[in-house]
């Protein structure tokens, strides 16, 4: 656990830029149709309007119209639609 810290406090303190450390979740955003997730926990919430993805801090809440799931493996997950919101929640939403 010590050691995560420490590498997490001098990743912030270099302001390092580029793949996320220690699983964190990593979003990309293709315009307003296509959201990729990667370092997720799986799907909590699944519909047209609303999918609610688990990651390791909380959760992340994409809200849209016609929102499916593109594709999905253990490592990372495609969400299509029209997306027109994310939101990230620590703990609950």
């Amino acid at each position: 656990m010590r050691r995560k810290y420490i590498l997490e406090r001098m990743t912030q303190a270099a302001a390092m830029v580029g793949e996320p450390l220690l699983r964190q979740p990593l979003l990309e955003l293709c315009g307003e149709h296509r959201v990729l997730i990667e370092h997720h926990k799986g799907v909590s919430q699944y519909g047209q309007d609303k999918i609610t993805v688990r990651v390791r801090y909380g959760s992340l809440v994409i809200r849209g119209t016609g929102l499916e799931l593109g594709s999905m493996t253990k490592e990372q997950l495609v969400i299509t639609g029209r997306i027109d919101a994310i939101m990230v929640c620590r703990g609950k939403c």
